[in-house]
């Protein structure tokens, strides 16, 4: 998906929320290390839900004969991951992220593929809300979850 033009067709919406599952899944390792004790069990639960999530799609979309975007090698973090406020920020961002790509999903699909896009942009807001109260950030929740601010 560009920034700002959203998908027209169900399984374009669902490949592209693959790769934004790709991503997250990436992202966590550098913010798991930089994290310690309930937060870094927190940052392994989370990735085991985006590879969980990822799995599932990358099922569907096979057996639909859709096209499976790959996975990369590795994704560029938008700022470095030195300390562990730079890794609840980024932990933040990427649940803000991939929340943006199920809500794209949203308008395009139907039936059980809504369902999961809503369900996926439930859970990745939930963690975002998790992840701005342990970093403190106020306030913990946002309006509309996915939509760009």
């Amino acid at each position: 998906m560009i920034r700002g033009q959203a998908p027209t067709d169900p399984a374009q919406a669902l490949a592209d929320a693959l790769a934004a599952e790709y991503a997250a899944i990436f992202a966590y390792g550098p913010i798991g290390v930089r994290l310690t004790d309930a937060a870094r069990r927190d940052a392994r639960a989370a990735e085991a839900a985006h590879r969980a999530r990822r799995d599932a799609l990358v099922l569907q979309l096979s057996a639909g004969g859709g096209q499976v975007p790959a996975d990369r090698a590795g994704y560029a973090l938008p700022f470095p991951v030195t300390d562990r406020a730079a890794a609840l920020r980024l932990a933040v961002e990427i649940e803000e992220r991939t929340a943006a790509f199920w809500r794209a999903a949203l308008p395009v699909t139907t039936g059980a593929d809504r369902t999961r896009a809503l369900n996926a942009l439930t859970d990745c807001a939930v963690r975002a809300t998790r992840w701005r109260r342990t970093a403190g950030v106020s306030p913990v929740t946002v309006a509309f979850p996915g939509r760009p601010t």
